[in-house]
């Protein structure tokens, strides 16, 4: 800690007379964010996640533009807040050191992982003579340090990795066990099933945003202004829900089974999705994942219904699309990303990414019965434009008093619901795994995914 100490204080030096103005002097809200899966990921000139789209809806509120700055773990988040170098440090751990800090915008528990072949500590006098490694600056370290002796294992602070990463070490046997928040072993065993939870850590961490710079403590009490609105008209919500509201459909071993499947099954089908991105300028993995949902990428699949091939398209919307052959994988898949395209279309009014996740909904249900669902969710005074208000909505039409007030009739919602947080789960899966395509051809902006 000293060396690092000294050259923090060798910067602060040197960076002193560099500390920037106050956010409206220039317009912008300078952001230190750490780039982890669901909370800050960059796709080419994109980005997504939840505290960047929390941070930008906060920007937006103020009327000013974001700059982001990637730093490597939560030591560099807080030198840079403390240097004046940033307005703003997201997901900061509230109250450790000098700085000002938000309410909190989450509180997470904090979890011992290790591989599931392997016996691991039961209770925390087990942890002693063990070792455990945490992410280079996490709160976890002081946790696990702070236990009490005849408990307290050995703490290796890794630099240069996320919580993600720690978590493959783990899948992959390079190291016996890793310490998370919750959130992240959620989304951990999503992407490695062979993860095991072994122990729940005392204490919880309270999460949110840390200040420096000039008239920090002006903006964080726009912080906490914008936080508890965010909170009280649902913002929070539909955000958290975006990034985390699907990751717990699947189990263990749905995940390990389309693991292995992406491994045997998907090179084969691979160029035709992204030929079907070409066409359609939806993310061939969402495609894909749409038609592992679908027909578990089985060209020659058929329903009772007879609904059919890769993508399970009915007679009807074959002979829509002109599909001669709905059990030839590539006119299937090009007329399923057509069809999608489609149906995204006749929803102008829902941003991204609620409006793919409203089409693939629509997809499941037809449009006729996803237009009664959003009448409906207008008479129980529901955004039909936001997916987290319509999944609360979709599985009401399998009642009989909703349904005898529409056209289209019953539904089976519920069964729309699962499948596409079902499709979520794949899709993110294939987004770490699998590398994007570049398509020769310009995307289509209403459904460029990242």
């Amino acid at each position: 800690m000293l060396p690092r100490l000294i050259c923090f204080l060798a910067v602060l030096v040197m960076t002193a007379c560099a500390r920037i103005d106050p956010p409206e002097a220039d317009g912008r809200l300078v952001v230190a964010i750490r780039e982890t899966p669901a909370f800050f990921q960059r796709e080419g000139p994109s980005a997504s996640g939840f505290d960047h789209d929390l941070v930008t809806a906060f920007a937006d509120s103020l009327g000013l533009k974001v700059n982001f700055i990637k730093a490597a773990d939560p030591y560099e988040l807080n030198d840079l807040a403390l240097a004046g170098r940033v307005h703003l440090a997201a997901s900061m751990p509230l109250g450790n050191g000098s700085l000002q800090y938000s309410t909190p915008i989450r509180t997470v528990t904090q979890w011992v992982v290790g591989h599931n072949e392997v016996l691991g500590p039961e209770q925390l006098s087990d942890l002693a003579g063990q070792t455990v490694e945490v992410m280079a600056g996490s709160p976890l370290a002081d946790t696990l340090r702070g236990l009490d002796e005849k408990s307290r294992p050995q703490v290796v602070e890794v630099p240069g990795v996320n919580e993600i990463d720690l978590l493959a070490r783990v899948a992959e046997h390079k190291s016996e066990l890793a310490a998370v928040h919750e959130i992240q072993l959620d989304l951990g065993v999503n992407f490695y099933p062979e993860l095991s939870p072994l122990l729940q850590l005392p204490g919880k961490i309270e999460i949110g945003w840390a200040f420096g710079g000039d008239k920090a403590g002006e903006l964080r009490d726009k912080a906490d202004a914008f936080i508890a609105g965010a909170r009280a008209d649902g913002r929070l919500a539909r955000i958290h829900d975006r990034y985390f509201g699907h990751i717990k459909r699947i189990n263990a071993s749905g995940i390990a089974k389309f693991l292995d499947d992406t491994r045997i099954k998907l090179p084969a089908w691979r160029r035709h999705f992204q030929l079907a991105q070409d066409l359609s300028g939806i993310d061939w993995r969402l495609l894909a994942a749409l038609a592992y949902q679908e027909s578990h990428w089985d060209p020659l699949a058929t329903s009772p219904t007879n609904v059919r091939g890769m993508m399970m398209l009915t007679e009807d919307t074959a002979d829509y699309l002109r599909v001669k052959n709905r059990l030839d994988a590539q006119e299937s898949i090009s007329a399923g990303a057509r069809y999608l395209a489609e149906l995204a279309e006749q929803i102008p009014g829902a941003q991204h990414p609620d409006r793919l996740w409203l089409a693939l909904s629509a997809y499941n249900l037809g449009m006729g019965h996803f237009r009664g669902a959003r009448s409906i969710a207008k008479s129980m005074k529901r955004d039909p434009d936001v997916w987290y208000d319509m999944k609360q909505v979709l599985p009401q039409l399998a009642r009989p008093e909703i349904y005898a007030r529409l056209k289209s009739g019953a539904a089976r919602g519920g069964e729309a619901v699962i499948m596409v947080e079902n499709i979520r789960s794949y899709y993110d899966i294939l987004t770490r795994f699998e590398a994007a395509h570049s398509s020769p051809y310009p995307a289509q902006p209403s459904f460029k995914l990242r």
